[in-house]
């Protein structure tokens, strides 16, 4: 009858029709293992991929500190430690997507996104940057200015390079330019039904703040469509909070938080089918979900722009002094001038040291007939 009783209890505990339950008897002891079979966790999902990227399905699970070392791999870089994981295989050497776009999500396990690639579990959910993807994207395509944007709303934090200063030089930041966005025509506001999202609280705000933030990335790049074309890949890095606020704020439970999930699924979505057509079908979209980070991370914004030593103290970019064109005709002057000399002072030390002055020195001979005169 106890057995019994926990077994009716633990299926009113979990609500569950997949929650297998099994009763053994060992050392004439019950014991109750739980097997929840349908329990979702944090997750990688690929939106979009070039079909040069070959992405396997499977439940392959990804550390969250393994996330920065498969954007570079995607993007065609090197990485330091081999990363052993199934779920990407080798591609063709001399192809790299045009761009990199990383949306993570936090407040939930998962999105309903069936219009992807691949998904991925996801352990050890710890908080990461691009911030080393980002050095590798300039430092090897300095001459190209690369777009880099690293972007997270609900923080005011951005991190634009190269030509993201241009592009994005209009796009809203802070919480109130956002906002007062979402007040003028053409905001997202009018493109789907807020049902029980209001416009006048702070976490619904905040949520909504962030998908405009997603229609203006894209509509910003339509203007400028010829950055897709270039020679150099871009790298976008997005953080939205604000499923975590209303989360907080309303409870997972909530109509709230229902609405706004499917709202985001289906932004994601569209926000990932644009980029990737925008880029000329060659943009890899990944969206990261995790409830919370297991460790917060402090980071220090423009950190890639840091350098111990400065070459150029006028530049901030450290880069390489600039030289004219009389650069060559100067090096080369001095170069075979030193040659010349160098190989002067090589014959004169030669027959110097094999030099008889008996024979060889006029002064030893005039010296010698002065003698004899006298």
């Amino acid at each position: 009858m106890g057995s019994e009783l926990l077994i009716e209890t633990v299926h009113s505990l979990f609500k569950e029709p997949n929650v297998f339950v099994f009763l053994g008897q060992c050392f004439s002891e019950s014991h109750l293992l739980l097997f929840p079979s349908g329990v979702q966790g944090d997750s990688l999902t690929v939106l979009q991929a070039p079909e040069f990227l070959s992405f396997q399905k499977g439940d392959w699970p990804l550390s969250g500190e393994k996330i920065p070392d498969l954007v570079a791999l995607t993007m065609g870089f090197s990485v330091e430690e081999d990363l052993s994981w199934p779920g990407l295989q080798a591609g063709p050497l001399f192809q790299r997507p045009r761009a990199n776009v990383l949306v993570v999500v936090r407040g939930v396990d998962s999105l309903d996104l069936p219009q992807s690639v691949a998904s991925y579990p996801l352990e050890n959910p710890v908080a990461f940057t691009l911030d080393s993807v980002a050095e590798m994207v300039h430092s090897t395509f300095a001459e190209y200015t690369p777009v880099v944007l690293q972007l997270a709303p609900s923080e005011e934090r951005l991190y634009m390079l190269g030509k993201a200063n241009a592009v994005f030089e209009d796009l809203p930041v802070t919480l109130q330019q956002i906002r007062a966005r979402l007040s003028q025509d053409g905001s997202v506001l009018t493109s789907f039904p807020l049902n029980s999202l209001s416009r006048n609280a702070e976490a619904d705000l905040l949520f909504l703040s962030e998908v405009q933030v997603l229609h203006d990335i894209t509509a910003l790049l339509q203007r400028h469509r010829h950055l897709a074309k270039d020679n150099s890949p871009d790298l976008y890095s997005l953080e939205l909070s604000g499923l975590e606020e209303l989360s907080r704020v309303y409870g997972k439970d909530s109509p709230q938080y229902r609405d706004a999930t499917s709202i985001l699924a289906s932004v994601l979505q569209k926000f990932g089918e644009d980029m990737y057509r925008l880029y000329g079908n060659s943009a890899a979209v990944e969206v990261v979900t995790v409830k919370t980070f297991e460790a917060p991370l402090t980071r220090k914004s423009r950190s890639i722009l840091e350098s111990k030593q400065i070459s150029n103290p006028g530049s901030p970019y450290n880069l390489a002094y600039k030289y004219n064109f009389e650069y060559a005709v100067i090096f080369n002057i001095v170069l075979w001038m030193m040659i010349v000399l160098v190989l002067a002072v090589i014959v004169i030390a030669y027959n110097l040291w094999n030099m008889d002055p008996g024979y060889d020195s006029i002064i030893y001979r005039m010296t010698n007939q002065k003698i004899r005169m006298d």
